[in-house]
């Protein structure tokens, strides 16, 4: 299992929003480039990046984004308002390792199913979760589809991967909700990127003693920029 530094972009900053809400803004620094290159200097073997301003249907943050692709080597995923094929497209020609669709998958799934179908592995979907139902349009409506039915969904699109996000706790340092996860796991034969709340040495050691099938990955945020713990110590939890 491996750590993903999480890198949000909102107005051309760094920053975590707390369970989404865009008016409960912590700014960890101004230019974007310079946090992915912490990351991957802290041995990072991952970037997770979401352009907050193309979720909440604003103007993407494309020079801000293009400027991390070009200042890491390691492979970068990119969410955040991607709801096209052509938004996809994009991305991956210019250097995107993974593209992340969210709304698309309850909007547009044929949109989706053709992204897995061209790019395989390379297409992750995000179900954004709050109170077991499926979040969309940067979490700002929730949908009555619960999110084990999606993933079920998703896994017969061809989709591989899931990103599987407790909005109530995301940026909250509440802990991981290890049983939702277990539930998602046990519902599709997918591959799963979990976050949402992580907090402490803790929370990653108790994921890696659960042992669910197909967790291979999860995203960390507030609590690396708050200095909780370094990535380091986070890599060593999760080994």
């Amino acid at each position: 299992m491996i750590v993903v530094p999480a890198v949000d972009l909102r107005g051309g900053e760094v920053v975590r929003l707390r369970q989404g809400r865009a008016e409960e803004k912590t700014v960890y620094g101004s230019d974007p480039a310079s946090a992915a290159r912490r990351w991957a200097g802290e041995g990072a073997q991952r970037l997770h990046v979401v352009d907050l301003d193309a979720a909440f249907g604003q103007a993407p943050q494309e020079a801000a984004v293009a400027a991390i692709l070009a200042a890491v080597a390691i492979p970068v995923e990119i969410g955040g308002g991607i709801r096209s094929l052509e938004q996809a497209r994009r991305w991956i020609a210019r250097g995107a390792e993974r593209v992340i669709f969210g709304t698309a998958a309850v909007q547009d799934p044929e949109s989706v199913k053709a992204a897995a179908a061209e790019w395989g592995p390379r297409v992750a979907v995000a179900i954004d979760a709050r109170d077991g139902q499926v979040a969309v349009e940067g979490w700002t409506r929730t949908e009555t589809l619960p999110a084990v039915e999606l993933a079920g969904r998703v896994a017969g699109w061809g989709v591989t991967r899931v990103q599987y996000t407790d909005v109530g706790r995301d940026g909250s340092l509440t802990g991981l909700d290890t049983a939702a996860i277990a539930r998602l796991a046990a519902a599709a034969p997918l591959r799963l990127t979990v976050g949402g709340g992580v907090h402490a040495l803790s929370d990653l050691t108790a994921l890696r003693a659960l042992a669910v099938p197909g967790v291979d990955e999860v995203i960390v945020g507030r609590a690396l920029y708050d200095a909780r713990f370094s990535l380091a110590q986070a890599r060593e939890a999760c080994a």
